[in-house]
């Protein structure tokens, strides 16, 4: 029974997760003049600053990390965040919105198939159906944005920004395996503390990146569109940084690897309902067909992993 309540508040947390991280893909749209790069730096300068202020009260207190925990933190910084944002900006702004959420879209399998393949409980056949029905909605997702679309990238361009697209899809993917297995392991760190320690480390090599690319001159942009660009991005940083990763953390902390790469789902999910309210109009039947997918995908995943615990439960021994 615990356990099924740990599913229940791990998915919870995972939804939470994916409707703060949804408003990512809405920047690099509405930032379109600015640079994938410039997107980056500021919005994780602006994480740390916010990770740095929150943990400063009781910095002394913190647990002590040892060296393997601060390059863990490097590496999920730079996979999870850095590398991550600045490839997904790029190929929106290159390969246009559904472009990249057809392919960024697909970490839900690449990480149920890591998971599967350094073992599992559940079974590959219990999974089969529920992963092919997340990738048909992702599929109805790409195909209603990509016939509706008009981009004026020239295709060499359009070609580097899919690149960028499977570049985003590998980093983040590397991220959420590598994050889960980290969790499970750091029992002496609260989740929101991990969270807050990533954003400091984010910030940091954000400062490390920005010497450069806000140090470079920039005449094609006028006072008021530097104060949208910092109000957005400073938006993105504290929703889908600051407090988004919390309940990531805390999802990977009570769900199996095979599930969590389905709470990725969600992302989608309201990243498709914000344009929708962005947009002002109503899903098509393809994208309410596609969200149908996804939904079920999700939830029979979840029974999927359910089902075992509660025929145990029917059958003590």
């Amino acid at each position: 029974m615990r356990r099924n309540r740990d599913m229940l508040l791990g998915i919870g947390n995972g939804a939470m997760a994916g409707a703060l991280w949804g408003f990512v893909f809405l920047a690099p749209q509405l930032l379109s003049g600015f640079s994938s790069a410039q997107l980056s730096v500021a919005r994780y300068l602006v994480y740390g600053l916010i990770s740095l202020l929150l943990l400063a009260p009781r910095w002394n207190s913190l647990p002590r990390l040892d060296r393997r925990d601060v390059r863990a933190l490097v590496g999920l910084s730079l996979l999870g965040n850095i590398i991550y944002y600045l490839l997904l900006g790029r190929a929106v702004q290159l390969a246009g919105g559904a472009a990249a959420s057809l392919i960024v879209g697909l970490v839900p399998v690449a990480v149920t198939v890591v998971a599967l393949r350094q073992g599992s409980s559940v079974r590959v056949s219990r999974l089969a159906l529920p992963m092919l029905f997340c990738c048909a909605g992702v599929a109805l997702i790409a195909y209603e944005a990509l016939r509706s679309e008009t981009s004026p990238v020239a295709p060499a361009w359009r070609l580097l920004g899919i690149a960028c697209a499977f570049g985003a899809l590998l980093s983040w993917s590397a991220y959420a395996v590598y994050n889960t297995r980290y969790l499970l392991q750091l029992k002496h760190v609260t989740s929101n503390d991990w969270s807050l320690l990533t954003g400091v480390v984010t910030g940091a090599l954000a400062l490390l990146l920005g010497a450069v690319v806000l140090a470079l001159p920039d005449t094609a942009h006028h006072g008021h569109e530097w104060l949208r660009f910092w109000a957005i991005s400073t938006g993105v940083a504290l929703f889908a940084s600051v407090i988004g990763n919390r309940f990531w953390n805390q999802a990977s902390r009570l769900l199996p690897l095979t599930l969590m790469g389905q709470m990725i789902v969600f992302e989608t999910l309201f990243a498709l309902l914000y344009s929708f309210v962005w947009e002002q109009r109503l899903p098509t039947p393809i994208e309410m067909l596609a969200i149908a997918c996804l939904l079920v995908g999700i939830v029979w995943c979840a029974s999927a992993h359910r089902a075992p615990q509660a025929a145990a439960s029917q059958n003590p021994s």
